[in-house]
């Protein structure tokens, strides 16, 4: 049996679907832990080079969409990470953001702020102040990546 569908109802579903998410289907990512919720990655920002990003694996675009299990877990997420890289860099401040207009899945920007920054006092998406990028030690990373994986995978 036929049913019609009103053309109003198909743009709803086609507004709701995450036909071009960059999120959903990311091209080149530099991850640094995941499970099957949630992922960490570094931004490779070059002003920021510490720059992470917290994103759901599956494309969600307001926080209020998730279960409250699902809030709690991904907020333990953001929480080790910004306890991680205060433990390891010693930041003046961790900026941490959920903003969603340019790319509506559910993801926290996590960025490390540090005096003498590019745009320190300011938001980086603010005004220049004429600083200069922060540049952890080496090896940051692989200890980063193995306190996040103590962490979470313990926890999680």
């Amino acid at each position: 049996m036929c049913q019609l569908i009103r053309l109003s109802e198909i743009k709803i579903v086609m507004s709701v679907l995450p036909l071009s998410c960059l999120l959903c289907a990311p091209r080149e990512e530099t991850v640094i832990w995941q499970d099957e919720f949630c992922r960490l990655i570094a931004v490779g920002d070059d002003s920021y080079p510490v720059f992470c990003r917290i994103v759901t694996q599956e494309h969600w675009p307001e926080f209020s969409d998730l279960s409250s299990l699902d809030r709690v877990r991904v907020m333990n997420v953001v929480y080790v990470v910004e306890k991680t890289l205060r433990t390891l860099l010693n930041p003046i401040k961790v900026n941490i953001a959920s903003f969603g207009n340019v790319v509506p899945h559910l993801h926290w920007h996590i960025i490390p702020r540090f005096e003498g920054d590019p745009h320190y006092p300011n938001p980086i998406w603010g005004e220049s102040a004429g600083g200069q990028p922060f540049h952890p030690e080496a090896g940051f990373w692989k200890i980063f990546s193995q306190a996040i994986k103590a962490s979470l995978d313990s926890k999680v």
